[in-house]
This record gives structure tokens, sequence and C-alpha cells, in this order.
């Protein structure tokens, strides 16, 4: 088992004394989203410097009950990236899923909602309204939870 822990690390952690400060500093106040926390004591763990405790992978995923996934990725990304990096969310790469309706095709939906219904029908459905929206150039498509989404968004509960 011994022979197991002398693994050569790609990703060695050697942090600054500031660095290491600041993520003790972190992990006294316990404040802040978990995902940080555990990182700053993943990284205080694996520090193989002086001042380090220099754990191995195993005791560390032991200790923190942790995977080795997560150990070795916030190893890698402290070297490839830095300190704040680790700490901080990635912004999106790709932005969000643009809004099928925006405040203008919105209205019309509300207003098409609110309207007389077909003949032959009581009231609107969501699939009579999804269909209607794309026949009246509204949108050029959208499903009925689409619909249903937005009309409970704005608190139309006519449908």
């Amino acid at each position: 088992m011994a022979a197991r822990e002398i693994i050569v690390k790609k990703y060695v952690v050697r942090l600054s004394g500031e660095e290491r400060e600041q993520l003790v500093a972190l992990t006294r106040k316990g404040r802040g989203p978990a995902q940080r926390l555990m990182k700053a004591r993943i990284l205080l763990k694996a520090d193989a410097s002086e001042a380090g405790e220099g754990w191995s992978d195993n005791q560390i995923i032991e200790a923190l009950e942790t995977s080795a996934s997560m150990v070795y990725r916030v190893r890698k990304q402290l070297v490839e990236e830095g300190l704040e990096a680790v700490l901080s969310r990635k912004p999106r790469a790709a932005p969000a899923v643009p809004r099928i309706f925006d405040g203008e095709k919105e209205a019309k939906l509300i207003a098409l909602a609110c309207s007389e219904p077909p003949k032959g029908r009581a009231r609107w459905t969501l699939r009579l309204l999804e269909n209607k929206v794309v026949e009246l150039n509204i949108v050029d498509r959208a499903s009925d939870s689409t619909i249903g989404r937005t009309l409970k968004k704005t608190f139309s509960s006519r449908i």
C-alpha cells in the first residue's frame, strides 16, 4: 500500500505564505459556498511547501470525504490557472438559451390567451395557443410547455 502513495504527481501544490493565509482565513470563517470551502481544504492538505501538510490524495479523499477526481481537478486548476481560478466560479462559455418570448411577444401571447377561443371551444388550450402563435407569426416555434411556463410566470390563469 505504501508503494501506491509514492506516485510522482504531475500537479504539485506549492502555496505561498499569502495564499496559505487566504485559504486558512476562508476555512476558519466557514462561510461561503461549500464547493469553495472544500477546494480550500483540499489545497491546504495537498500543499507540499514547508508550511504545508503535503498529504497524499488518498489521505485527502478519506479525511474530506471527497472524490479522487475532485482532488485531481483542484490540483490541476491551481497549477495551470492559479488560486483565484480555483476559488471563483467559471463564467459560462456559451450564453444561456435565448428566450422565445420577449416582452412584446409575451404581451401578444397574453392578449391571445385572454381573447375569445376558437369556434367550438370553451377555452384556449396550450396546444391551441401553440399552433396559433406560430400561425400569427408571433414566434417561429414554441412548445405548449413553453407557453404554459410563460403564462404561469405572468399569472395568466384564464387557460
